[in-house]
């Protein structure tokens, strides 16, 4: 049995894009990620949202800042994500 030195293949990484709800913590925001799908029965759009908790290690976003996350280690109980870049400042 050899071990060859060849880098193991990281899995690609979710990536969302959402509004900033809340800054109120040190380090982490609430991201509100929304996603638009067809009623199975009904057949009409609906929205259908879900927050997540994202690490943004400078603290300089804010509420409003549309935001991408991507998926990332647990960094705590919550936090799954961090922030990429902001694609868009709050007016």
């Amino acid at each position: 049995m050899s071990t060859t030195d060849q880098p193991t293949q990281r899995g690609a990484r979710k990536v969302r894009q959402g509004y900033v709800v809340s800054d109120k913590m040190d380090k982490t925001v609430v991201v509100r990620v929304d996603r638009r799908t067809t009623h199975p029965l009904y057949r009409k759009t609906i929205t259908r949202s879900m927050r997540y908790h994202a690490h943004d290690d400078s603290n300089d976003v804010k509420v409003g800042d549309l935001v991408r996350i991507a998926e990332t280690r647990p960094l705590s109980k919550t936090k799954r994500w961090r922030v990429v870049e902001v694609v868009e400042r709050a007016k």
